[in-house]
């Protein structure tokens, strides 16, 4: 599957109907330290395991990081 990750397309070696809980664990990103943009909306996070990504989507993941 052919995703667009923060502006770089990316091959993603996993069947079609992957979810966003999945690509996250798949990234090894921690779901609790992640926002998602997918396709320019924000998706919260309730909504992860239950929303299925398609060829040719566009995710902005940021990750927060602490610090100080």
């Amino acid at each position: 599957m052919i995703l667009t990750i923060n502006g770089r397309q990316r091959e993603i070696p996993l069947a079609d109907g992957l979810n966003i809980e999945q690509l996250l664990e798949h990234l090894k990103l921690d779901r609790e330290s992640v926002v998602v943009e997918l396709n320019r909306e924000i998706l919260p996070a309730d909504q992860f395991a239950e929303t299925r990504l398609r060829e040719n989507d566009v995710l902005e993941l940021v990750q927060f990081v602490g610090g100080g």
